[in-house]
């Protein structure tokens, strides 16, 4: 029952679509613009460095509170498996973005939301998540490849950190754990898969924090 509340609560702070809301402040369904994706990096292009930032940061907030209030509800009664809980708030998070039911489950790619999963899940996280992403983006400009990067060592780190004894977890809740990173991994590879075939094929756009975004 633990695990369903926490997915229904990442879930619903999961449906706070930033770049939907704010493109339609702005007079535009992000969706009808662009990659058609509603999230950071399609939003920036689109409406600039400004508002991509600002939907960048409403995203990673989303998934910090959902972990942060599954945390409160189940910190005390569940410390072995707090980690799971929160595992599955972030997922419940990451869903909701991606599949929000009131657009047609048409929504993000997560990984915004990954973020916040990496930035609020164990501070041990928060350096690999850094320097993978930035060090791909500001050499390279490739924000698919730095995020898709990010999410394998996000599952490396997940089950060295685990067998570490991290998460002071029973190892049944680290093999769900790991279960629950993996299925994240693969949506996460599955939601990119137009961008891996154009870096494959060296056509991926790169992005920039300037107006060659517009060129």
């Amino acid at each position: 029952m633990e695990r369903i509340i926490c997915l229904a609560i990442g879930y619903v702070f999961g449906l706070f679509q930033t770049a939907f809301i704010y493109g339609k402040m702005h007079g535009i369904d992000i969706r009808e613009h662009g990659s058609g994706n509603a999230g950071t990096t399609n939003t920036l292009r689109v409406l600039g460095t400004k508002a991509g930032l600002i939907v960048l940061a409403g995203d990673i907030i989303k998934c910090i509170l959902a972990i942060v209030i599954s945390g409160m509800f189940f910190d005390k009664s569940h410390p072995d498996e707090i980690y799971l809980l929160k595992l599955y708030a972030a997922a419940g998070a990451i869903l909701g973005h991606n599949f929000p039911f009131y657009l047609k489950f048409k929504g993000g790619k997560g990984i915004a939301a990954t973020a916040g999963l990496i930035l609020s899940f164990h501070p041990a996280f928060v350096p690999m998540g850094v320097i993978i992403f930035f060090s791909v983006f500001f050499l390279l400009h490739y924000v698919s490849l730095g995020s898709l990067l990010v999410y394998a060592g996000l599952m490396i780190e997940m089950v060295v950190a685990g067998q570490l004894g991290l998460f002071g977890s029973s190892q049944a809740v680290l093999n769900e754990m790991y279960i629950i990173t993996a299925l994240l991994t693969i949506l996460a590879y599955y939601k990119h898969r137009e961008n891996i075939v154009r870096l494959l094929k060296g056509e991926e756009r790169k992005t920039y924090l300037t107006k060659k975004n517009k060129e």
